[in-house]
């Protein structure tokens, strides 16, 4: 949490709150349904809320911009992303319920009204988002296959509308297709050893009528 307010000194005390309040959140949810490894679950602020909020570093969300979290997990990364930009809309997608369950339970208690979540596959989805994000959920060829028709066509940020993928390791192999694919290193902006062979990939994708 310390680090948090370090890398992000705006916070409003609302913002302060509902990032304090997911410690307690997920440790009881994960409880329940395990949507998060054991081992991972008391490094929750490294491993999960703070490298979430790694794709702000590269990219801060203006208000109004439609993010689209494919294979979400426990909300990871949209749900931190939410709590930071607050005028943003947020739409969290996962094929598995449970895990849409917990989602949707960690929602209401922060209170975010910026947040929808649902249980859908990602070729499935209707509508166009400014970002696709997601954290690592399959090779990026396989990815852009599902959400390739769902970017939109007015760009307003520094980057071009398209993918940013939290992913980690020599990605040479994966990313030999995509020229335009751009890698950040997350250790630029976060210290904790955990972040050394962590990433933001940026891919610019077309917008598809």
């Amino acid at each position: 949490m310390e680090e948090i307010l370090k890398q992000f000194p705006n916070l409003t005390e609302n913002q302060i709150l509902q990032f304090k309040k997911l410690e307690v959140l997920y440790h009881d949810w994960n409880a329940k349904i395990n949507v998060i490894s054991r081992k991972d679950i008391d490094e929750l602020y490294t491993k999960h809320v703070l490298h979430s909020l790694a794709i702000a570093k590269i990219q801060p969300f203006e208000p109004g911009t439609y993010i689209l979290d494919v294979g979400t997990g426990g909300g990871f990364p949209g749900i931190p992303l939410a709590i930071l930009f607050p005028e943003t809309r947020f739409y969290l997608i996962d094929v598995i319920a449970k895990k849409i369950k917990v989602v949707q339970a960690v929602v209401d208690a922060l209170g975010l009204k910026n947040v929808k979540a649902e249980q859908i596959r990602a070729e499935n989805v209707k509508g166009d988002y400014d970002f696709i994000v997601s954290r690592a959920v399959t090779n990026m060829p396989d990815f852009v296959s599902w959400i390739k028709d769902k970017i939109k066509k007015q760009n307003k940020h520094n980057l071009p509308n398209g993918i940013l993928y939290l992913k980690g390791g020599d990605l040479t192999e994966e990313l030999k297709d995509f020229p335009r694919a751009t890698e950040y290193n997350i250790a630029d902006f976060f210290k904790d050893e955990f972040f050394e062979t962590k990433k933001v990939v940026h891919l610019p994708l077309k917008y598809k009528a």
